[in-house]
C-alpha cells in the first residue's frame, strides 16, 4: 500500500524540483553562451569575450545560489521529519 504524503512535504518537493528545472535552463543558457562566444572569439571579435565572462560567472552564481537554497530546503525538510 503506498504511503500518502502530508501537504508540507508536497511543497518542499515542489521547490526543490522548480529549482533544479531552473538550474537546467540556466546551465543550457550558459552552454549557448559559451558556444556563441568562443565561435565569435575564433573568428576575431575580441571585445565579446569580457561581457561574456562576465555574464557566465553571473549564471554560475544564480545557480550555485539555487544549489544552496535546494540544500538548505531539504535540510529544513528532513529536520520537521517529513
Amino acid at each position: 500500500m503506498p504511503q500518502e504524503r502530508r501537504p508540507g512535504e508536497k511543497r518542499w518537493i515542489t521547490a526543490i524540483d522548480g529549482a533544479l528545472a531552473l538550474i537546467g535552463v540556466l546551465v543550457v543558457v550558459q552552454m549557448w553562451l559559451v558556444t556563441a562566444t568562443l565561435d565569435t572569439f575564433l573568428a576575431g571579435h575580441r571585445g565579446a569575450a569580457l561581457p561574456a565572462a562576465i555574464c557566465s560567472t553571473l549564471l554560475f552564481a544564480g545557480c550555485f545560489s539555487l544549489y544552496r537554497f535546494i540544500v538548505r530546503i531539504d535540510r529544513e525538510s528532513r529536520g520537521r521529519g517529513e
